[in-house]
């Protein structure tokens, strides 16, 4: 092994009676003649230049085990950063978990305000027994809206939502994930206290605050993959992402029967006034202890920020010039979009439908079992934290790379899910349908430590944009599906809604095969930075210097 400048002697020894090379009184050290000048001169080089390789700190190809005398790979392994203070349960006194922390409730306000009207809109359309001062009975409604009417006003939301995915992830690059994340869920906020105003005003003004919130709200999933391209270490991701996406689902299963409950008890109003107030306080809480990266927040240490910033390889804030045609000719990022479009048609087609689906086939009265609609997504919202730390212990112990845990975490839930939905189909038992339906739902959690966070696998700078194209996408179910449902499901018969279960399996099965061919948890090379590029031009520079030196070396001691 080389160490010093000196040691390029030990390439070319001689034996003590040796008289061609050796001085003449009788010195073993040998003489460098002509032909093996240049030879040392080039061992020189090497030597010199992995003695400043080392005293910078970083690892060489000589030293590897693998290779013998060989060199070690010169490259940062993410599994030999570490901190001095390990994490544990105390996440409180890691920034980067507080941001994780913010993030889910930030997500619980996006699924609270967005189905909330789900179940308003029940109180605000309904009937009431009405008694004049003669004791005569009328029954009069709020807002005398017909079927399509709330159809319309149900599906108005994603009209919006899918028009800012790109902008968001674009300008979430731009000013900083955690700006537009919180803009957007503080916005919405902001608008679901007019709601009530709006309505009493008019359906189209009503139509158009519901429009706009979606507009405002699309921004947040590509908002906060900017998020965790400055703060999440690649090791993390899965948790971290799921953590904080596991306040979607925790949102839809308090909001639906607090919102029955708000409705009932104080008036429809209620509903709006209170998740408004709590959107509201959310947004100043996130402004107040979350920044856009842990170099700019003065609650993240210096110790984690540097640890942060070494395991995903931040060099500084720069512009960052998005490779648009490398972007839209990169399969394993049409492989997300395919799973991602997949997992929504599923999710959207049971958030719309499971209400109408378990009424019509199984005879449940959601009226005394409305609780039970929320179950699956109960199942989901547990299943998405150990489905993250599973991930990401995978990856730590070696078990598996990161394109195995995406891979096999994705498709897996695709199949089984594919499995359950036919299951549901046939059954149609309300013990065992709901059984089905709620493990399908739940499975979708490791779906989601698959391709939701791919993204920031395959090019971590850009992720925020790639969120932004492949969201825009998979909000595509959210409008079609429940008008398929409408077209098909006319009788509300077993046989029709057998057929709208075999779509959503057929999807699945669709997401999975392109998923399980073209992902990849790499990053690609069309998202490498300058720097990673001339890190790696580097390594090999320094490759090809010490294989010359050991085909010398060979050659020297055949000479010899």
């Amino acid at each position: 092994m080389f160490q010093s400048a000196a040691s390029h002697r030990r390439l070319h020894t001689c034996p003590p009676t040796c008289k061609q090379c050796c001085s003449s009184n009788g010195s073993s050290e040998p003489r460098a003649s002509s032909s093996d000048s240049s030879y040392q001169k080039r061992a020189f080089q090497v030597s010199t230049f992995i003695g400043s390789r080392r005293s910078a700190g970083t690892m060489t190809d000589l030293e590897s085990p693998k290779n013998g005398k060989h060199l070690e790979q010169v490259h940062h392994n993410n599994n030999e950063i570490t901190e001095s203070e390990p994490l544990t349960w105390r996440f409180w006194r890691k920034q980067r978990y507080i941001v994780v922390l913010l993030a889910f409730f930030g997500f619980f306000n996006v699924y609270s305000l967005r189905v909330n009207l789900s179940v308003a809109i029940v109180a605000m359309t309904e009937n009431r027994t009405v008694f004049d001062a003669d004791g005569n009975v009328t029954y009069q409604q709020d807002f005398p809206w017909d079927s399509k009417q709330k159809g319309l006003i149900l599906s108005s939301f994603f009209y919006g939502y899918i028009l800012t995915q790109f902008l968001g992830g674009y300008i979430g690059t731009k000013i900083g994930g955690n700006i537009v994340f919180g803009t957007g869920i503080g916005s919405t906020a902001i608008l679901t206290l007019l709601t009530p105003l709006a309505a009493s005003h008019s359906l189209e003004m009503f139509l158009a605050v519901r429009i706009i919130e979606g507009f405002f709200e699309g921004v947040t999933f590509p908002g906060i993959h900017a998020v965790w391209a400055r703060w999440s270490p690649p090791l993390e991701r899965s948790r971290m992402a799921s953590i904080a996406f596991a306040g979607n689902y925790a949102g839809t299963v308090v909001a639906m029967p607090c919102s029955g409950f708000l409705a009932t008890k104080y008036g429809w109003e209620s509903v709006f006034y209170v998740f408004g107030t709590i959107g509201v306080i959310w947004y100043i809480t996130w402004l107040t202890f979350v920044r856009a990266g842990p170099e700019q927040d003065r609650f993240c240490s210096k110790e984690e920020c540097e640890y942060i910033q070494k395991t995903i390889g931040y060099v500084g804030t720069k512009h960052i010039k998005h490779p648009w045609r490398a972007i839209f000719r990169s399969m394993p990022f049409y492989a997300i979009m395919a799973s991602h479009f997949s997992e929504n048609w599923g999710f959207y087609t049971l958030l719309t439908q499971l209400p109408s689906f378990l009424r019509d086939t199984l005879n449940f009265d959601l009226g005394k079992t409305g609780i039970l609609s929320a179950v699956p997504y109960l199942a989901m919202g547990i299943l998405l934290a150990v489905s993250g730390y599973l991930a990401d212990w995978l990856q730590v112990k070696g078990i598996w790379t990161t394109t195995q845990v995406r891979r096999n975490f994705n498709c897996g839930a695709f199949l089984a899910q594919t499995v359950f939905m036919m299951l549901t189909a046939y059954l149609l038992d309300p013990t065992w349908s709901v059984v089905s339906l709620t493990i399908a739902v739940g499975l979708g959690a490791f779906a989601w430590s698959g391709f939701a966070v791919n993204h920031l696998d395959i090019a971590p700078q850009h992720a925020s944009v790639l969120m932004g194209i492949g969201n825009t996408f998979a909000t595509i179910p959210g409008i079609v599906s429940p008008l398929l449902t409408g077209y098909v499901v006319t009788n509300q018969t077993s046989d029709e809604w057998r057929i709208i279960f075999f779509i959503s399996a057929g999807i699945y099965l669709v997401g999975c095969v392109i998923y399980w061919f073209y992902c990849s948890g790499d990053l690609q090379e069309w998202a490498k930075t300058p720097e990673q590029k001339a890190q790696e031009a580097e390594e090999k520079a320094q490759l090809q210097l010490t294989q010359t030196a050991g085909f010398v070396n060979s050659g020297a001691e055949l000479k010899d």
